[in-house]
Formats: structure tokens, C-alpha cells, sequence
């Protein structure tokens, strides 16, 4: 898939950055006919825009703050992109497609977790859940990505899917309880 870099973006964009984006790409095979252009933002994590000229989709754009960049966040914009795809074109007649990601924030973060574990590096941003998940989020990061994948799922025969995975995020909350590291007494050898 093509990518093409800002010109404030190839200033900014680190080594690592720039594998991060190139190893999340792999996970995103309806990407892989698109070109995407990759910009640079201050304002936030991430942003993901797709243009439409004359009803039809001529630029998938994402931008990326790229300190402090995580799988997530990358993960989360080119859902937005694989989100608008799904709209297809204006001018086309919109036919429901059962695959497709529902618009919105939180069904994004949702997608993302459930997409692969790679893009659980980092609690995301929308879905609501109990703060103790956000704070042990390594401990958690399995379970919530579970509970996703199962939200999907109900998805096909339940309405409310959003409710239930934040309802069963609270229940995991409860149930579970966090690695605490160890804080004992420093032993040190004694000097004479």
C-alpha cells in the first residue's frame, strides 16, 4: 500500500515511529489498495479524515503526534479510515454490508482491541470502563480485548453491545484484582 509522508511529518517522524506504522499497515489488508497520507499533529494522539471529491473517496489521511505513540492510537486512526471506507462512495447506492465497522468513536476502540493484540499496548480512549482497568491495564489488556471480540459477536443479535461490554468491563473490575508489585523491606548486606 502506498504512504506518503507530510512534509512536517518526514521532519518529525522517528525511526521507531515510523516501524510502528509500518508493522500496524500489515494488520489492515482492506488498506492495501488505498493510498493513505501520514501528517503530523500537536493537538492530539491521532486523527483520521477521509476526503470525498464529487462523492467519491479521493484521500485517506491519518495524523500522528509521534511522541509517546502507541499501536493503539495508530490502530484507532486507520480504523477510522477502514470505517469510512465502509461508507463507500457517495454517488454509489448504499447496500448494508454485514463486515462493516458502525461509525462512531467507542465501535472504533472496540474494533481495534478485537482487530489483534499488538494494538493493546495501551488502554484506549472511548470505551468506558472502571479506572483500576485503566491503571493495571497490562493485567487487564487480555480480558478487555476478550470481551471486545465478544461484543462483535453480540453485536449480530443485540442491539445495546456497547451497554453489555461496558457492563461486563465493571464485572471484570469487581472480580479481578490486579498484580500489586511487592513493596517489602530493602535487605542489605550489613558492613562491619
Amino acid at each position: 500500500m502506498p504512504v506518503r509522508l507530510t512534509p512536517l511529518m518526514k521532519q518529525r517522524l522517528t525511526r521507531r515511529a515510523y516501524e510502528m506504522i509500518e508493522r500496524s499497515l500489515r494488520y489492515f489488508p482492506e488498506l492495501k489498495d488505498s493510498a493513505i497520507t501520514i501528517g503530523y499533529t500537536r493537538k492530539h494522539l491521532g486523527s483520521a479524515t477521509v476526503v470525498y471529491e464529487k462523492g467519491t473517496i479521493s484521500r485517506l489521511i491519518i495524523r500522528l503526534k509521534v511522541r509517546k505513540l502507541t499501536y493503539q492510537t495508530i490502530g484507532h486512526e486507520l480504523t477510522h479510515l477502514i470505517q469510512g471506507l465502509g461508507r463507500g462512495n457517495l454517488t454509489a447506492s448504499r447496500a448494508a454490508v454485514p463486515d462493516k465497522i458502525p461509525s462512531g468513536e467507542t465501535q472504533c476502540d472496540i474494533w481495534t482491541l478485537a482487530r489483534d493484540r499488538l494494538f493493546c499496548d495501551d488502554p484506549p480512549t472511548y470505551i468506558k470502563m472502571p479506572r483500576i482497568i485503566r491503571e493495571h491495564w497490562m493485567d487487564y489488556k487480555e480480558s478487555v480485548r476478550e470481551l471486545c471480540i465478544a461484543a462483535i459477536d453480540k453485536r449480530l443479535t443485540q442491539r445495546h453491545y456497547i451497554r453489555w461490554l461496558e457492563d461486563e468491563l465493571r464485572k471484570l473490575a469487581k472480580r479481578a484484582t490486579p498484580h500489586e508489585p511487592k513493596i517489602g523491606q530493602l535487605n542489605l548486606p550489613w558492613v562491619i
